[in-house]
């Protein structure tokens, strides 16, 4: 730990490069700065990641493996059961549809490829083979096979570790104190636990959550702070994306410093971890949306999302390579 909370942003980036941890006095103060200062901060924040990172930007890509009727009550999601929303419902997609959807974020220049189904977890014995047959086929495809699958059992987690998974993304969403206020149907610890037995297993861990809830840019840093002690691997930061029909849907949309400020915070109290934008970095960032590498981010997610579509993959690979940076 620091000797002396450093207070300024210059402070900050010698003492993160210099392999120090930021504490929370710290990213507080950082939270506040303004004007040139926060200009600055971007700076600083696009060093470190230059620094731990590199000028490589990690790209991933998900399909919508099984859609909606799902039992829980996460107030941002339309696939719930509970909102009455447009979201698409249907089961489980064939390992060939999975394989389909593969080569396409392949194309598009993902090198990270992750099932994703809606639902508490997976109940049958069924589907979890199906999903271990389409982490087979993802990784034949020279991808890196994830899942979010939910709350999985450890042997649940163990089965599609030894049918090639790479790594588990199950996201804590927001911090210990708000997630209350995001979900009633489980708690904030068991997310830690399926994280932790992800971890036992050797798995890579990634996790993250969704700004623009109506939490507090306290929450944000509770949140990394949280990331930091789990020790996950890959961090994706999600912008709200209002969907008629869910408890949060008329929740208004934070600025584009702002989302740049909060990516910028979580570089620097995660310097070495991969973080990438995901879900709503084209509506939250607008005509800024290029500068989330200048504020420390090393990934996104190419492609559409769940239940919205994204931007286009094409425009995203000239962004890179107009930014002086690699694939």
């Amino acid at each position: 730990m620091l000797d002396q909370s450093p207070t300024t942003v210059p402070q900050a980036l010698k003492s993160v490069l210099s392999g120090s941890r930021l504490d929370i006095t710290s990213a507080t103060a950082l939270s506040l700065v303004k004007g040139q200062d926060l200009w600055d901060l971007f700076a600083a924040a696009g060093r470190i990641r230059e620094h731990f990172r590199g000028s490589s930007v990690d790209i991933c890509s998900i399909v919508n493996a099984k859609s909606g009727a799902c039992s829980e009550d996460c107030a941002y999601c339309a696939q719930s059961a509970r909102y009455a929303t447009a979201a698409p419902v249907y089961p489980l997609i064939s390992k060939e549809d999975i394989a389909k959807a593969a080569q396409s974020a392949k194309k598009n220049g993902a090198r990270r490829f992750c099932i994703v189904t809606s639902g508490r977890g997976i109940d049958s014995r069924e589907d979890l083979e199906k999903i271990a047959q389409g982490v087979r086929l993802v990784r034949e495809l020279d991808l890196s096979p994830c899942a979010t699958l939910g709350t999985l059992t450890r042997d649940q987690l163990s089965f599609l570790k030894d049918a090639g998974l790479d790594r588990y993304h199950h996201n804590i969403e927001t911090s210990r104190n708000y997630f209350s206020r995001i979900c009633t149907t489980h708690t904030f610890e068991e997310r830690l636990e399926v994280l932790g037995r992800a971890r036992s297993l050797r798995l890579s861990a990634c996790s993250g959550g969704i700004l623009g809830m109506g939490e507090t840019m306290e929450d944000r840093i509770q949140m990394a702070f949280t990331l930091r002690e789990l020790d996950v691997d890959s961090v994706p930061i999600n912008f709200l994306m209002p969907i008629a029909g869910t408890p949060l849907a008329k929740t208004s949309a934070i600025s584009p410093l702002e989302a740049l400020q909060s990516i910028a915070l979580f570089r620097l109290i995660l310097p070495n971890k991969e973080i990438r934008v995901c879900a709503g970095r084209g509506t939250a960032l607008r005509r800024l949306h290029p500068l989330i590498f200048t504020a420390g981010a090393d990934g996104f997610m190419i492609g559409n999302y769940l239940t919205t579509s994204g931007l286009d993959p094409i425009e995203d690979l000239a962004m890179i390579r107009d930014l002086g940076l690699q694939v």
